[in-house]
């Protein structure tokens, strides 16, 4: 087991880069921790597979270091990293047994064979694959193969790390929760690290303990899955978690807080202060839809909103309403009577959310 630690990081797959822009991975100072369970989440082409290869040595960075409990490894090969990296699709043997593929590691580092034969059984009743443990692999579901593939990372002593490069990507829908919860089992048992790729937020927050949120080449956000949800620390964050994703809406500065297409948002005392010291106007505030208050009525601090339509999910109701020029969501429990045409909503100070230049303002402020 090792602590990676990314120190002053960047890569760009030009020769020559000259602007942010060309950087595939921007400068970055990151740690993943000893036997942590971890996720790096975005969108495809922000960087994910790009820092995992480099992690695992496929892939030599442009600039900065990659630290193994503080030792450089940049020159290493993968295979002297003692790296294991899951694919997205299995990469398995065909013509070899089950048992040969997952003895494959060992047997090539010249493990004795009762030893061998102990961690083989050991790894495949934990992935289930006795019952098909002498079978040919070409014979194997989708989803065997990529338990197979799991194993053959599991079965070494040495290992520092497991990297996983979205590996339920083949894996039927009905299958994924189960491997999920498989891979979970496996790092409670091994306390191994492991970083799980992905762009699907339901495999990143059941699998990992913490998520890094990658977008445009950078880790905007490293935390708790309840983190991401309660305090996006970027609008991409906001925007990216959550289903439907937080309500953004552009804003101008005025007496007491801000507005937007002739609606007064207020802010508190704190904040206000703060930003009478900022210069930047690019500001936007933000709101998760199940923290939108729709009221039966009017109210002081709603604002009048015209309801354009509704999506029934069953145990809750999302409402998209108008307001002024803007576009949004709401979520409503099941039992609610959803308004008809117009709604009387208001946005509770304590989860509206205030961003400059993208980046959650209360955090800068600090």
């Amino acid at each position: 087991m090792a602590e990676i630690h990314l120190k002053s990081l960047a890569h760009s797959y030009s020769d020559k880069p000259t602007s942010p822009s060309d950087y595939a991975i921007r400068e970055m100072d990151h740690v993943w921790h000893q036997g942590g369970a971890y996720a790096l989440l975005g969108p495809s082409g922000c960087g994910k597979s790009t820092l995992l290869n480099i992690i695992s040595g496929l892939l030599a960075p442009s600039e900065g270091e990659v630290l193994f409990d503080n030792v450089r490894v940049n020159e290493l090969s993968p295979k002297d990293r003692n790296i294991a990296q899951v694919f997205q699709f299995p990469v398995i043997y065909d013509s070899m047994t089950v048992f040969d593929n997952l003895a494959f590691p060992l047997r090539n580092a010249k493990v004795p064979e009762p030893k061998v034969r102990a961690k083989v059984n050991e790894v495949a009743e934990i992935l289930e694959l006795h019952p098909v443990l002498h079978n040919k692999a070409k014979n194997l579901t989708a989803d065997e193969k990529q338990k197979v593939s799991m194993g053959r990372g599991l079965v070494r002593d040495d290992v520092s790390a497991i990297l996983f490069d979205e590996p339920l990507t083949v894996i039927d829908p009905h299958l994924k929760w189960k491997l999920r919860r498989k891979l979970k089992q496996i790092h409670e048992q091994f306390n191994i690290t492991m970083v799980y790729v992905t762009h699907d937020q339901l495999e990143a927050s059941t699998f990992a303990d913490k998520i890094a949120v990658m977008y445009g080449g950078q880790i905007v956000q490293f935390g708790t899955p309840r983190e991401l949800f309660e305090s996006p620390n970027h609008t991409f964050v906001g925007f990216f978690i959550g289903s439907p994703g937080m309500n953004l809406i552009e804003v101008r500065r005025c007496e007491g807080g801000v507005s937007f297409d002739g609606f007064k948002v207020p802010l508190s005392d704190e904040l206000n202060e703060h930003l009478a010291l900022v210069p930047s106007d690019n500001l936007k505030i933000g709101i998760r839809p199940e923290f939108v208050h729709i009221w039966d009525g009017p109210t002081d601090d709603a604002f009048e909103a015209q309801v354009q339509h509704t999506e029934d999910l069953g145990t809750y109701k999302i409402v998209t309403f108008e307001l002024g020029g803007q576009t949004l969501k709401a979520r409503m429990d099941e039992d609610r009577e959803v308004p008809n045409g117009r709604a009387y909503v208001s946005f509770p100070q304590q989860w509206l959310k205030l961003y400059i230049d993208e980046f959650l303002f209360e955090e800068q402020a600090r």
